[in-house]
């Protein structure tokens, strides 16, 4: 028997986005978004598209994403970020998967990203793969700021084909992430005691740079995956730096 499915989205200010994102899943029973406060033209290009919208104050990405679950009026939840969108090839297969009830499975679905408009092959994005699609009766995102992920109680498989993940577009959009992140996740290991010093910070920093240039082939992806790894360990820097002004 058929299942039907509802698509979850949570937005603020994804207008340069979300139409790439809304369009590659057009097709689906529902499409719910949760809005935190967009000042863009987000919510209108989401009305373009049908979608049900739903106001809400930030809440951190688990809950956010959860009350997205919440709200959808079927079981089967495939959630994406604005940023994501689904390849012909993957909607195809999860519209037969779903003629087919799913088969009471939870997916998890390959991503392959852009980093300033370039594919990524390497910097140990390769492996990337979130659980996406699921039975909500069965689990739902956690309570996590930051980092979130779907428990459930469904086996797990891997999805063939892959939706594409459409990162940092410039270098100004990656840093205000990195800041954003640094924030939340240097106050969390406050909270769990945890401290930090200028040194450790900058090793910290450089070995996460060694471990995606080096040990995840870095250096593969030329010119942009030295920027990615370059960057991203900043930003692992700056978290740990963060962490040592708050203690």
């Amino acid at each position: 028997m058929k299942s039907k499915l509802s698509v979850t989205i949570i937005t603020k200010n994804e207008a340069v986005n979300i139409s790439r994102c809304l369009n590659s899943v057009s097709w689906a029973d529902e499409i719910v978004v949760v809005d935190s406060g967009s000042t863009d033209d987000t919510l209108k290009i989401c009305r373009e598209y049908n979608c049900r919208i739903i106001e809400s104050n930030w809440l951190g990405f688990g809950k956010t994403k959860q009350l997205a679950v919440a709200q959808a009026e079927n079981d089967w939840i495939l959630s994406i970020d604005a940023d994501e969108e689904l390849t012909p090839e993957l909607q195809l297969e999860i519209r037969k998967l779903a003629d087919e009830d799913f088969g009471n499975q939870a997916y998890r679905i390959k991503r392959t990203s852009y980093y300033l408009g370039k594919k990524i092959n390497f910097c140990g994005w390769q492996n990337d793969a979130p659980l996406r699609l699921f039975n909500r009766k069965m689990g739902g995102f956690n309570d996590k700021a930051l980092h979130e992920s779907v428990i459930t109680h469904q086996q797990r498989s891997t999805l063939k084909n892959r939706m594409e993940h459409h990162t940092y577009p410039t270098l100004e959009s990656h840093f205000r992430k990195m800041k954003f992140y640094g924030v939340i996740t240097a106050e969390q290991l406050k909270k769990k005691g945890k401290k930090s010093s200028p040194f450790s910070a900058y090793i910290r920093g450089l070995l996460k740079f060694f471990k995606m240039y080096l040990l995840q082939f870095g250096f593969l992806d030329g010119i942009n995956g030295f920027r990615l790894c370059k960057n991203s360990a900043w930003g692992v820097w700056y978290k740990y730096k963060r962490l040592w002004e708050l203690n």
